[in-house]
């Protein structure tokens, strides 16, 4: 049986401090703040609704994001 993927718990900075930032700079950001995993979407897109720890996930309209949450 393959092992239990442990994953890092996320690094402590505001969702919210991201809304309002043009997409490649809040990638950028994120990045720099410890994120491992950054998922830029379009708004309405279908995704699944798996929680994955460590990732931050943009909505992205006209190349601001609009909306960041984690998992």
């Amino acid at each position: 049986m393959a092992p239990i993927p442990s994953h890092s718990a996320h690094p402590d900075d505001a969702p919210e401090s991201y809304v309002g930032l043009a997409a490649d700079e809040a990638e950028r950001r994120a990045a720099s703040r410890g994120w491992p995993t950054v998922r830029s979407l379009p708004p309405g897109s279908v995704i699944t609704m798996e929680y994955l720890a460590g990732r931050l996930n943009f909505e992205v309209e006209d190349g601001t994001v609009i909306r960041c949450w984690h998992g």
